[in-house]
């Protein structure tokens, strides 16, 4: 008799839940920590025709060399270190845990944190370790060394700044995690553009420091690239578990025209940026929502009934992220993008008639 699915499937696997999407078709999209804005049309032209002459007829370079060049100019990576290209940061993410989890390995995150981080500590079989955040969703780094020190965690993960708390940790506090971890510790920096903070300079102090990055939070989501930068003996390991052709022709022409451009993808950052202290002083001003300080693209916000208000607000057409049960800390907690001005003015007049 055929076995079913449950029966054959590892549990580790059964026991955790799908990452989900929500349809945002025709909403205004405040969940995923997007870009509001699209490249200007004259680029978007340009853009076209520049991949009409991909050669999508051919097996990509694997490794992007010329893409990683171009990142490794445009983002000042030091000199001596390397770059891998991932299928966004979830590809990266899965490479470096796969690579690492040797039997009976562990993981050390801070909790609550990037999903991601803790499902493939459980697809790969790592042990998983979690530190509570502070109440108001600071790093309390005594307790991290601590466990750090018990633990001895082949990996650890630091989203810098966290999502989806937005929180940016001091810098002596990483450098003190740096400094005490015998493992691999990366920083996650999706957000650095919007942080203006890191540590991709300081590679070179530190020979268990990784810096990850991804291109989706400076207007270029929909590509899926994220880029790995660290000392070359880490990136020789890494490219053994890499896909060999994990980022697509189009993905590396569209990615290199981009960067050609990369002061029209951070002037609209800017504007973000603008966007951002107003947006967080009119969410405050409302009854009942506590907003906690963002570093990036968007703010965690705690209202009386989450799962009231995201309900409310998708009626009116607004899509954000209700993080209610994902974590005890986040309960009744929303996450919402900074958009346009426009956006922000519907988000805002949703939200008073949604708490």
């Amino acid at each position: 008799m055929t076995k079913k699915p449950a029966e054959l499937v590892r549990p580790e696997i059964l026991a955790i839940n799908a990452y989900q999407v929500a349809d945002g078709t025709g909403m205004v999209k405040l969940d995923a920590m997007e870009l509001p804005y699209r490249l200007p049309e004259a680029l978007r032209r340009k853009l076209a025709e520049r991949l009409a002459e991909g050669a999508i007829h051919r097996y990509p370079e694997p490794t992007g060399k010329q893409l990683r060049e171009q990142l490794a100019r445009k983002m000042n990576v030091p000199a001596g270190m390397e770059l891998m290209l991932g299928n966004g940061s979830d590809d990266l993410i899965q490479i470096i845990t796969f690579a690492l989890a040797r039997s009976g390995s562990s993981m050390l995150i801070p909790e609550p944190t990037f999903v991601v981080y803790k499902m493939n500590a459980a697809l790969s079989g790592m042990k998983l370790a979690g530190v509570p955040l502070r109440e108001d969703f600071s790093l309390d780094c005594d307790a991290f060394l601590a466990k750090l020190r018990e633990v001895r965690p082949a990996l650890v993960y630091i989203a810098y700044p966290n999502n989806p708390t937005g929180v940016l940790y001091p810098g002596e506090e990483i450098e003190k995690i740096l400094q005490a971890s015998e493992g691999l510790v990366v920083l996650d920096e999706a957000y650095h553009v919007y942080a203006q903070k890191s540590f991709l300079a300081r590679l070179t102090e530190f020979p268990n420091l990784a810096v990850m990055r991804t291109v989706s939070k400076l207007g270029l989501a929909g590509i899926r690239l994220g880029y790995l930068a660290a000392r070359p003996e880490w990136i020789e390991q890494f490219n053994k578990v890499r896909q060999v052709y994990n980022v697509s022709v189009l993905t590396q022409i569209a990615a290199q025209f981009a960067l050609e451009h990369l002061d029209v993808l951070e002037e609209q950052a800017r504007q973000v940026l603008a966007e951002r202290p107003g947006v967080g002083k009119a969410l405050a001003a409302l009854k009942g929502v506590t907003v906690y300080p963002s570093a990036a693209n968007f703010f965690l916000i705690r209202v009386p009934n989450s799962n009231r208000s995201y309900e409310r607000l998708k009626s009116q057409g607004v899509l954000v992220r209700n993080f209610n049960g994902a974590h005890p800390m986040l309960a009744n907690c929303l996450r919402v993008t900074v958009g346009t001005p426009e956006e922000n003015r519907i988000l805002l007049n949703a939200m008073r008639e949604g708490l």
